[in-house]
């Protein structure tokens, strides 16, 4: 193999490994974008949550509240219900996404579970086990979440489907 050739393989090889670093880059990103959700809206900092989302960005708790906005999202972290909940004692607990990166966007899937404390027993018990969906983007920010699905994993098909990978994960991740 001439020097030439060899120079050219190398060049592949690293653009290569530098498309699978930045990609695990965009990834770790990600999970640690959605490990913030949990803590930021247990300790009522509505703002905190509000800012993983893009301005514009959706979180559809199915069947409850749509929340639209990074304003919606406030809202509902500082209003009546969620401080009633957060007051009593409960824990938001995001398993850590399946995550697709194409580019500048990325797709993903989890459970969460909703934990509360009772008093009374001394214990916690889970509240609601769920499937999300995820869209993120990159900004000029970072990694934002754009829109979150939240569906009780309730024996119906339609959240069970939210959790079923793509054609385009599965091929992901079989390569």
């Amino acid at each position: 193999m001439s020097e030439t050739e060899q120079l050219a393989q190398l060049r592949s090889v690293v653009e290569s490994l530098a498309t699978k670093v930045r990609t695990l880059e965009d990834q770790v990103e990600i999970t640690q974008l959605v490990a913030q959700y949990g803590p930021a809206v247990d300790s009522g900092s509505g703002e905190a949550a509000a800012a993983l989302w893009t301005e514009d960005g959706v979180f559809d708790a199915i069947p409850h509240l749509r929340m639209e906005g990074r304003g919606g999202i406030a809202g509902m972290v500082h209003g009546p219900g969620h401080q009633s909940v957060i007051h009593n004692g409960c824990g938001h607990v995001l398993t850590a996404p399946h995550i697709v990166v194409d580019g500048d966007h990325a797709t993903g899937r989890s459970h969460a579970l909703h934990l509360r404390w009772d008093a009374d027993a001394g214990r916690f018990w889970v509240f609601q086990v769920s499937a999300n969906t995820w869209r993120w983007v990159r900004t000029s920010q970072g990694w934002r979440i754009a829109e979150r699905v939240n569906a009780n994993l309730d024996g119906t098909d339609g959240p069970r489907a939210m959790l079923a990978p793509s054609v385009n994960s599965v091929h992901l991740e079989e390569s």
